[in-house]
């Protein structure tokens, strides 16, 4: 099967996200989620020369929210002058119930309990506090991202070059699996769909990159591939605990995810289908020490992939940059 698929992607035609140029010239990037607030923070991003930045974009957090539109421009350009690529990170397979969007009369949902609305599933099983996997393919969850008034367009608006996608592998959680069967609808597919339109809420040129759940090309590869302009992938070589502190000590270092379909070797089996089709990899890896991070970037590098090595809270600029923007 898999040798089919990969013969499958060989034939597709070049991505556009090669012949546009701003993701594949992609050499070093930052991925910063919280206290973009705090005082120097944009300041410190802004004097790196990462190629692209992932950043949280703040605008509708329900407590101290943050000026997108004022942030994008302070980072839109490197120190020496060229443009850097801004993706802001959107969560599309869960709800965070610290966002505007988390309705009054929500409610969260426990283990083995839907929640109000009932897309709202189950618990976050990574330990993420306030995040609930949730039925994606929900119109009324759809329509709080798309359209003219949806959450995407306003990123947009506020000059980010696309988005980054989290929990995209919410196809694959069993509460999931059970509604989508539940609602008659496969959950691969509709996760494919939904993502194409992310895309295009976003109008033309805007870059769509998914993190993780790199299984989701198997259920169609052409129409996945279309769909995305890059991957992004966790933990292949080492993870964190959720809601870890910066100084944490299980915020990285970690190898107990990493078996069977997950396990490192088949995890880079099936990115490499990705890269056959012509798109970009980049790879963050939560590691402390040095041993583990030099690792990580030794082996990611060797496999091709972009690679980023820091702490899973996401906090600061890391303090284990890439090998080249070593000082």
């Amino acid at each position: 099967m898999k040798s089919l698929l990969a013969l499958a992607l060989s034939l597709l035609p070049a991505q556009a996200a090669l012949a546009d140029g701003a993701l594949s010239e992609v050499r070093h990037w930052m991925y910063q989620l919280q206290d973009l607030n705090e005082d120097g923070a944009v300041e410190a991003l802004a004097a790196t020369p990462y190629d692209m930045l992932v950043l949280e974009p703040g605008h509708n957090f329900t407590e101290w929210p943050y000026d997108a539109a004022e942030m994008v421009t302070a980072l839109r350009q490197t120190p020496d002058g060229r443009n850097r690529v801004l993706l802001a990170y959107i969560d599309i397979g869960q709800a965070e119930d610290y966002r505007d969007y988390w309705g009054t009369d929500w409610v969260a949902p426990g283990p083995g309990e839907v929640g109000v609305p009932d897309f709202l599933l189950t618990i976050d099983p990574d330990g993420w506090s306030g995040n609930y996997p949730l039925a994606y393919w929900d119109p009324r969850w759809q329509a709080l991202w798309l359209g003219p008034d949806g959450i995407v367009a306003e990123l947009a608006d506020f000059g980010f070059d696309g988005i980054y996608l989290d929990w995209v592998e919410a196809y694959d959680d069993v509460y999931v699996q059970r509604a989508a069967e539940a609602a008659g609808v496969s959950p691969e597919i509709e996760m494919i769909a939904f993502i194409e339109a992310l895309g295009a809420a976003g109008g033309n040129g805007f870059l769509v990159v998914p993190q993780n759940a790199p299984y989701l090309i198997d259920a169609d590869p052409a129409r996945y591939v279309a769909a995305i302009d890059a991957l992004a992938v966790e933990d292949t070589w080492f993870h964190g605990y959720g809601d870890s502190d910066w100084d944490d000590p299980d915020g990285g270092d970690q190898r107990d995810r990493h078996d069977g379909d997950y396990a490192t070797e088949a995890r880079l089996a099936q990115i490499a289908l990705f890269q056959a089709a012509g798109l970009p990899v980049f790879s963050v890896d939560y590691a402390l020490q040095p041993e583990n991070v030099d690792l990580a970037y030794r082996e990611a590098q060797a496999h091709g992939l972009i690679p980023l090595v820091t702490r899973v809270s996401l906090s600061r600029l890391t303090d284990t940059p890439p090998p080249m923007l070593e000082k």
